[in-house]
């Protein structure tokens, strides 16, 4: 039996983050967000500042690609991967480490276009968490304590720079149900209420093999 992994796409202010943490401590796994960048960093060679600054972004500037690919290297050195744009090196170097973790462990990993990477892995359960606009407004403006006209500017710009770089990778569509196996609004469920469904689904989904 192979490693249970869980992908989590999620709209800023939807609880996204929430639920796979409280998936990922209920199941007494390991969360990847945010760690997945120092562990692509160290699997590829590129300074870990390289993916911060590409972190779910579609695309950066010629010139700051120019400067930074000074810094590439590691084992990704063949001719066509140092012809590459910066951008399409940083998402190869982390869709590698993606693929490597889900080898080794059973864990959740959030964003980062994790369900493209692991498409052809059976045991990959793809989850997508949205939530109604006022919502995700009221809890943003709360978590960065801004006013629910910047709130509702923050969450467009990352509903944007999300779907550009999910849909640019994957040519899928961001948030499109289609594009996931499960699909979760915090506005009907509570973030626990989520995890219950989630693992309720990977019940059936065993049922099925």
């Amino acid at each position: 039996m192979g490693n249970y992994i869980y992908t989590i796409g999620r709209e800023l202010g939807s609880c996204g983050y929430t639920v796979g943490k409280l998936l990922a401590e209920r199941l007494g796994i390991k969360l990847y967000d945010k760690e997945l960048l120092a562990q692509a960093a160290k699997d590829s060679g590129f300074c870990e500042e390289i993916f911060e600054n590409h972190d779910e972004k579609p695309t950066s500037s010629f010139l700051y690609s120019l400067v930074m690919d000074t810094y590439s290297g590691g084992n990704y050195s063949s001719a066509p991967f140092l012809d590459m744009p910066l951008n399409h090196k940083v998402f190869l170097a982390q869709f590698d480490t993606i693929k490597k973790i889900a080898d080794q462990e059973s864990c959740v990993i959030v964003g980062r276009c994790a369900d493209y990477a692991l498409a052809s892995n059976p045991d990959a359960l793809s989850i997508f968490v949205h939530a109604d606009m006022e919502d995700r407004i009221k809890r943003i403006s709360k978590r960065e304590n801004l006013t629910e006209h910047k709130a509702k500017d923050m969450i467009q710009k990352s509903d944007k720079q999300r779907a550009s770089y999910y849909n640019y990778y994957t040519c899928k569509k961001w948030g499109d149900a289609r594009s996931y196996d499960l699909s979760l609004n915090t506005s009907k469920l509570t973030p626990n209420q989520c995890v219950d469904l989630i693992m309720e689904f990977r019940e059936k989904m065993k049922e099925n093999k």
